[in-house]
């Protein structure tokens, strides 16, 4: 039997579909928005793992080709390994649905979310979040749900639900919750305040409410029966009573030390104290007591929070810890810079590269071109860990697409300043938030490079603890915080106002109170973080980086093209001989023209205005002497274009050989005075001193 729900949302059509696709899933909808189609699917093991401490769900969200008319690119004419945008969306999804799974329930799940229509228009995550909502809320698994997400875009002071693929906005939110709150939030904007932005998540919080209800009543209608939840083990209550009233004071101790390292090492004494205080008893395994030794650390540092706000190495809810920044600390690379936070540290490296360096991307929507990339990458031995080497994770995938949301912003336009931008930052070490020292250093590094950025750009991670009616917000999380707090909320921007906010939450929701604090407090670290960044660099360097190559942008007709290009390519192969730059151009006759230093720019340039364009009457050049006659100097200039100097307009004074005044292969000024009847150009030197004077 099939079932289906819709409603208008915005202006179009949305509609969850139960019943048709995929009967063999233990949940599984179809959501439709516009011509776009996902199909969500939710499959869980009846038998939970007695061995598993953690509750092991696994999200992918996957793109069919077929979805938008295509075939793969590529040798291999099959979808292949995850794309980033798969990556990245399947994080999206996992994110919200995580938090709202009973506490007890430990089935291996896995969500599937699968774009099975593309229309170009309606994107597919905000309806993968909705999908994988409705597929568990239908499935009889312990979700807490539904919830259910928008997108929201901001432009002339008006926000906008769900904007079309493409549309230009000085905001990309996507918001998701509950009921009663929001659970997670992804967001790129240009220096929106921090008023606008709560006033978007607002927006998009009362938005999704209808689609909540309308998947409640999906649900009303084809639910299966809801799973039993079995309980948690007998004792361990007693266990973490009994290492609470015996170990406290050390474990205080422990907490009290700023050092992770040395708190790593006095928890670590401390856990094998616990180990024998239990050796008597068979029936207590190692792994219960360690289960039971992180609650009792956890609620002590919770409790401690609440109720003196008191921080793990005596911070207090506003502490920020201390900065350093260095930069040029790299000396053959374009821009670099060293930057410190506490115990997190990370060393970004800014690369500055020509058109050709561009990242080709082929997505549905159609292939395009990225010439700003941030790679982030986090070694294990950043964490005092041995791992292994290997290709980008979800994790390192998602906090680069964090950082690149927020420098993105701020960056000069490609008119402007037609450099193709890489960005790599390297964490080595970590103890809370390398993202957002990430988004701190790579700012610097780019400026470092002399990149003209309009802001630099910080960030700053703010948690919370909340429990029995009371809350704290806490700025600068460290990683163990992090681990035991209820939030971790990413939020960067500039002087002006935010360009990225990243939220996730481990609690059922996060009131609007509480995210009204939580931005008004980062907004203070914010500016006390970029105040000390700018005591290393205020602005952006004047001078690009001597290392970096040199660029010049020109734009010729449309119908010279073809002669800058010459027969089979000869034209512009010769130019790039005779001076080395690299010549690319496009159909609408723009040419970018790069080389290692200046002079083959200018060069190259000139040769290519000779070809394309015709001098200015009146303008002053400067030409180099060809071929000397009785009468005159035929002259060299704009590129390769040719003229006559005669000699009576070599000098206000009678020249007597035109010899006496200059030989070939030397360089003068001379004026254009336009051309004459044969169409040959007219050149003087009269009068070109004091016009370029």
């Amino acid at each position: 039997m099939i079932f289906e729900e819709k409603i208008m949302w915005g202006d179009r059509l949305l509609s969850i579909e139960a019943g048709r696709l995929a009967h063999q899933a233990t949940g599984a909808v179809t959501v439709r928005y516009g011509d776009t189609i996902v199909l969500c699917t939710v499959v869980a093991d009846r038998k939970a793992s007695e061995e598993t401490d953690f509750f092991p769900l696994t999200v992918n969200y996957v793109e069919k080709a077929y979805s938008a008319g295509k075939i793969p690119g590529g040798f291999v004419k099959r979808e292949g390994r995850p794309s980033e945008r798969e990556t990245l969306i399947s994080r999206l999804v996992d994110r919200p649905i995580r938090p709202l799974f009973h506490e007890n329930f430990r089935n291996e799940t896995q969500v599937i979310c699968t774009v099975l229509s593309f229309d170009g228009e309606n994107d597919t995550d905000v309806i993968s979040i909705i999908g994988a909502s409705a597929a568990l809320t239908i499935s009889g698994i312990p979700f807490l749900g539904p919830i259910a997400a928008a997108k929201i875009g901001y432009e002339k002071g008006k926000l906008i639900l769900n904007p079309k693929v493409g549309y230009e906005s000085d905001l990309d939110l996507i918001v998701a919750g509950s009921k009663d709150g929001i659970l997670m939030v992804e967001s790129c904007a240009k220096e929106l305040p921090e008023d606008k932005m709560l006033e978007a998540l607002k927006f998009g919080h009362d938005a999704f409410q209808q689609v909540i209800d309308m998947i409640t009543r999906l649900a009303e209608n084809c639910a299966s029966d809801p799973w039993e939840v079995s309980s948690p083990k007998s004792g361990s209550s007693e266990i973490v009573s009994r290492i609470s009233e015996k170990f406290s004071n050390e474990i205080e101790d422990a907490y009290a030390r700023a050092s992770k390292v040395e708190r790593n090492v006095a928890l670590a004494k401390t856990f094998g104290k616990v180990l024998k205080y239990f050796a008597d008893d068979e029936s207590i395994t190692e792994k219960i007591v360690h289960k039971a030794f992180e609650d009792v650390c956890s609620q002590f540092v919770r409790s401690r929070i609440l109720s003196s706000g008191k921080r793990i190495g005596g911070r207090s809810p506003k502490d920020i810890r201390k900065i350093s920044v260095d930069v040029s600390v790299l000396p053959k690379t374009h821009g670099s810079a060293l930057f410190q936070r506490g115990e997190t540290q990370t060393i970004a490296v800014a690369t500055l590269g020509t058109a050709q360096d561009e990242q080709l991307v082929d997505s549905l929507a159609g292939e395009y071109r990225e010439r700003f990339m941030l790679h982030y990458n986090f070694p294990p031995f950043s964490v005092g860990e041995i791992g292994r080497l290997g290709s980008p994770g979800r994790r390192e995938i998602g906090h680069g697409k964090l950082a690149w949301r927020a420098i993105v912003p701020v960056l000069p336009p490609k008119d402007r300043f037609p450099y193709t931008l890489r960005v790599v930052s390297e964490v080595l070490a970590c103890n809370g938030s390398s993202s957002m020292a990430t988004v701190c250093g790579s700012s610097l590094a780019l400026m470092d490079a002399g990149v003209p950025l309009k802001s630099a750009v910080a960030g700053i991670a703010m948690g919370l603890v909340i429990e029995d009616g009371k809350c704290e917000i806490l700025s600068d999380i460290s990683g163990e915080e992090d681990h035991i707090g209820d939030m971790d909320l990413k939020i960067a921007g500039t002087p002006n106002g935010i360009t990225a906010l990243q939220m996730d939450i481990k609690v059922t929701r996060i009131t609007f109170e509480i995210m009204e604090k939580a931005l008004q407090q980062a907004e203070v670290g914010r500016l006390h973080i970029l105040n000390e960044m700018s005591s290393e660099l205020k602005t952006h360097r004047v001078e690009l980086n001597e290392n970096a190559p040199k660029i010049s942008h020109l734009v010729i007709p449309k119908d010279k093209i073809r002669e800058v290009i010459g027969s089979g390519g000869k034209m512009i192969r010769d130019i790039i001989e005779r001076t080395g730059a690299k010549i690319d151009i496009d159909d609408d006759g723009n040419i970018m023209v790069s080389a290692p230093n200046t002079s083959a720019v200018d060069e190259a340039v000139n040769i290519i205005k000779g070809i394309a364009m015709d001098p200015v009457c009146g303008a002053v050049y400067t030409g180099k002497v060809v071929k000397i006659m009785d009468f005159g100097a035929f002259v060299s200039f704009f590129g390769s274009k040719e003229g006559l100097v005669h000699i009576s307009e070599m000098s206000e004074k009678n020249v007597g050989k035109v010899t006496d005044i200059m030989k070939e292969g030397d360089e003068l000024k001379v004026k254009f005075l336009g051309c004459d009847n044969r169409g040959r150009a007219k050149l003087t030197m009269k009068f070109v001193q004091e016009h370029t004077s």
